[in-house]
């Protein structure tokens, strides 16, 4: 019955609400791509665009960075909902979803929010309507923009974005990896480590250091590693929470500044995640997925998406590996000494991006710009 609702609202959606939120990527209403220099631009410009166009002004284009999880606060969409057709696109969310997500978002309880299975819509629906309000403010972002990226459940807005995936269909599909994902994290007491390490950390060791902790202790196959790679010496580290507590409380002898626990409820992009990989993998063989109209890149290996196949085959991937937003950063952002760089727009709740990407290209960092929620009343 959801999958039916969800069907008949992707027609309306690339009409109304869809064409909202990848606004000069859309497809027009027979289908039929609309493709230009500008958005099929790469960044930095490869040898063979240069020769299909002049080179650009890198400062006159624009990237967009969507945020993940963990970003979600109460509140976090109070400003934008006197932008055009944001309301409409919570209506639809509330249809596919079956509760109240524009609520839940205001309101909270923020221990609901917080829950796997309601933080990844809340944040996915709210960086789509934080597009929206970039569009208004400043539309020529929306118009030179070549290349998105998301953190985990980021990359799923990105393509949402990039015109690769209807906003509604989207959804339904973040809707059934959030429930797989929570499902998955109730099975064994795992959990996630932010770490700053020193320059001398051995990450790998110290996770395999832990998995022996745990074999000592008598769980067999104990899952422990780094599920992400965020800048220089910043890494999470996920696992059996056993291996999480061996962590900490060796943090000293492994050259950890700090270990922090974050506030999630499973192992994300990690082995203990496999159970969700087959619900994510049969729901997206069930929508449409298009090739991007932009360039976006993969959690899995900062690559490009490629191919609708490309995007199906990486985002179940994606679930069981460690995101690697560093090599990401380094991917857009790596140019010629002395070359520009262009506008870059996080667009979602909070400013977490930020911190990641001034730590791995402070230049690039000069020309950020955070796109929220909030408003300065709230």
């Amino acid at each position: 019955m959801l999958a039916s609702v969800v069907f008949s609202l992707t027609a309306a959606s690339r009409g109304k609400v869809r064409s909202l939120v990848s606004l000069s990527r859309s497809l027009s209403t027979d289908g039929t791509r609309h493709l230009t220099p500008e958005s099929t631009a790469l960044l930095p410009d490869s040898e063979a665009a240069e020769q299909r166009r002049p080179k650009k002004d890198p400062s006159a284009r624009s990237v967009l960075l969507f945020p993940g999880q963990g970003s979600q606060f109460v509140g976090m969409c109070r400003g934008l909902l006197k932008y055009p057709n944001v309301k409409e696109m919570f209506a639809v969310a509330q249809r596919i979803l079956g509760y109240d997500l524009l609520s839940l978002c205001l309101e909270g309880p923020e221990e609901e929010l917080m829950k796997t299975v309601h933080c990844q819509p809340a944040v996915f629906v709210t960086s789509l309507a934080a597009v929206e309000r970039l569009n208004h403010e400043n539309p020529q972002a929306i118009e030179t923009c070549v290349a998105a990226a998301g953190f985990s459940i980021g990359e799923f807005a990105a393509l949402v974005f990039s015109g690769a995936m209807s906003y509604a269909q989207a959804l339904y599909v973040v809707k059934v990896r959030a429930e797989a994902m929570q499902k998955a994290s109730e099975l064994v007491p795992s959990g996630m480590l932010s770490v700053i390490g020193k320059p001398q950390a051995r990450y790998n060791y110290a996770c395999l250091q832990a998995r022996d902790h745990c074999k000592s202790l008598g769980i067999k196959d104990p899952v422990c590693s780094v599920a992400n790679y965020l800048f220089p010496d910043g890494r999470v580290i996920a696992g059996h929470q056993t291996a999480l507590d061996f962590l900490q409380q060796n943090s000293r002898a492994l050259h950890f500044m700090r270990a922090s626990p974050l506030p999630v409820s499973g192992a994300f992009h990690t082995k203990l995640m496999e159970p969700a990989t087959e619900p994510l993998k049969e729901v997206l063989q069930q929508v449409e997925i298009r090739r991007p109209e932009i360039n976006v890149y993969s959690n899995v290996d900062g690559k490009r998406y490629m191919n609708e196949s490309h995007v199906r085959r990486k985002l179940v991937k994606q679930l069981v590996s460690p995101v690697k937003w560093e090599q990401t950063l380094h991917e857009i952002y790596e140019r010629a000494q002395g070359e520009k760089f262009p506008r870059t727009y996080e667009v979602g709740p909070g400013k977490q991006l930020r911190a990641t990407l001034i730590k791995c290209n402070r230049k690039a960092s000069t020309y950020y710009e955070n796109v929220t929620g909030t408003t300065n009343e709230d």
